[in-house]
């Protein structure tokens, strides 16, 4: 059995020995610049723990869980782009070291180096492999758009909340999770248990993301501190202290959604403190808990030893910061 680092390895060699056309070499450097800059690699390591489940050969995952790799990495380009975001991981984004043009059409590349990574998918596998990508990459999209349209609007129920960021971010952890299964010869039902253990996984990692947004350190964070207050996104906190909120404090908190052209820093400010008051962190801590029991419970029907699965939980445990 390979552990979390080896994986890891595994993952950052493949990514750095991708080939490249020399023929446009600016549209390559954003490229090369987003995969070089760290990250934990969390969705291709979990394929290839998923492959590894079943079959001690993992190597005819790697290049699938790279492209999954680049593919998450094109998503992060736009959304970016689209959120104004000036960091990602401490460093500037695409979009603020280049220029919005540029991380436009480098992120759209990025698209396709991931499926020429997918195409080495072993060919009794491929249709399969490749339809659990395309399934995913189309509900990423979704995901993005319910959450772009649900900024304009002023409020939505936690089903369409949760919804979204099941589309937006738990998919692509499902999806991982299943390509890996499947190169490595799982049965269907294995395979179905592994989505939707990350499924639920990958739902828990959102809400626990969203609240590290708020009460997060922006310095381990790598990213500024309330940027979904500022952008009125409608994350669980917000939800749940719309549905809790009552008189005055009700009041100011739609004061503070309505605000045109707010000063950022006293609209955090503000809303935290509100979101304090109702103990909106407790309840939505609650939630995430929840998810994640129902995801080690899915883990452990998966039908290979429990020995097997080890690794795989001590990741899914140190995503979601819980000791298994």
């Amino acid at each position: 059995m390979y552990n979390q680092s080896d994986l890891k390895d595994l993952v950052d060699k493949a990514l750095l020995n991708l080939s490249y056309s020399d023929e446009a070499k600016k549209l390559i450097e954003p490229v090369s610049y987003i995969l070089s800059i760290g990250g934990k690699r969390l969705r291709p390591v979990m394929a290839l723990m998923a492959c590894n489940l079943f079959s001690d050969k993992i190597g005819k995952a790697i290049m699938p869980a790279a492209g999954i790799e680049v593919f998450h990495n094109f998503t992060l380009v736009h959304d970016d782009i689209m959120d104004n975001a000036p960091v990602r991981r401490n460093l500037p984004t695409i979009h603020s070291k280049w220029n919005v043009n540029q991380a436009i059409l480098s992120g759209d590349v990025m698209a396709f180096i991931a499926n020429e990574c997918f195409l080495h998918a072993p060919p009794d596998k491929l249709i399969s492999v490749f339809h659990t990508f395309n399934k995913a990459a189309i509900e990423v999209c979704t995901g993005q758009q319910l959450d772009m349209d649900y900024e304009k609007t002023s409020a939505i129920t936690r089903q369409q909340y949760l919804r979204m960021i099941e589309l937006k971010t738990a998919v692509l952890v499902s999806a991982s999770l299943k390509i890996g299964a499947l190169i490595g010869g799982a049965e269907e039902k294995d395979s179905d248990l592994l989505y939707e253990f990350g499924r639920n996984l990958g739902l828990a990692f959102q809400i626990q993301d969203d609240m590290l947004d708020i009460w997060g350190d922006s310095q381990v964070f790598g990213k500024t501190r309330g940027g979904d207050i500022v952008a009125n996104k409608k994350t669980l906190p917000l939800i749940r202290a719309l549905e809790l909120a009552e008189g005055k404090v009700l009041k100011q908190l739609r004061e503070q959604l309505s605000a045109k052209d707010p000063d950022p820093e006293e609209k955090v400010r503000i809303i935290i403190s509100i979101y304090d008051k109702l103990k909106i962190r407790e309840a939505t801590e609650k939630t995430a808990d929840d998810y994640i029991d129902s995801a080690f419970t899915l883990l452990g029907k998966v039908s290979v030893s429990s020995e097997r699965k080890k690794e795989l939980e001590n990741l899914a445990g140190s995503l979601i910061g819980r000791d298994r």
